[in-house]
């Protein structure tokens, strides 16, 4: 195994494993389970990988990937939040050299016939989402590798930067604890509603109890 594999294979297992700091915002009542990443494919614009970093970071992605393209930190000033310091960032040469924990599903961002359109999915709570480059298409080859295919309900292709945003809310929209909107239009009541409350687990239960 390469040497990034097995780093990502020892990182996948301390820091995932915990969850680490996995899925945290600015507001923790608003954490998701699980945890999530975000990568592209033949990327070629520093200036749209670094605004993807940035929201990556700010949605509170895990770690940050990509495939065949080289992050030139010093042209990508749009990611002012200096995110590959802040959380891992994979640079894999080729689809052969991705490496994702047990039960990662990979998610393809793609416009293509069979995909499923995003406001339909339901976000797997281990989720890999990768993206295809400005002027182009996810590989068949990365294709190939995807779990699910899931398409963005637009006229026509929309800056990969802005793709990854869209995605990355709808799933903390999806799967966080947000207050239902209200039946008529505005909020709900206050400034920002009434927070779900925490998920609660009870106590373990033996089997041999039922017996």
């Amino acid at each position: 195994m390469p040497l990034l594999g097995i780093f990502s294979s020892v990182f996948y297992t301390l820091y995932l494993g915990g969850y680490g700091r996995c899925g945290q915002t600015s507001n923790p009542d608003y954490a998701v389970r699980g945890y999530f990443a975000i990568g592209v494919e033949n990327v070629s614009k520093p200036m749209n990988l670094g605004n993807l970093m940035r929201s990556a970071h700010a949605f509170g992605a895990c770690y940050i990937f990509t495939i065949n393209a080289h992050y030139r930190i010093r042209q990508a000033y749009s990611d002012t939040s200096n995110t590959p310091e802040q959380i891992p960032y994979f640079p894999w040469d080729g689809v052969d050299d991705m490496h994702f924990p047990d039960g990662c599903q990979v998610v393809g961002i793609e416009l293509l016939e069979q995909a499923v359109d995003l406001p339909s999915f339901h976000h797997p709570s281990r989720a890999a989402y990768v993206l295809g480059p400005e002027r182009g298409s996810l590989s068949p080859q990365l294709t190939d590798r995807c779990d699910h295919i899931v398409r963005i309900p637009t006229a026509f292709c929309i800056n990969v930067a802005t793709a990854g945003a869209v995605v990355m809310y709808d799933r903390i929209k999806s799967l966080g604890r947000f207050a239902a909107p209200p039946v008529h239009f505005g909020g709900p009541k206050g400034k920002t509603g009434e927070i779900l409350p925490a998920q609660a687990h009870g106590k373990p239960r033996n089997r041999s109890e039922n017996r």
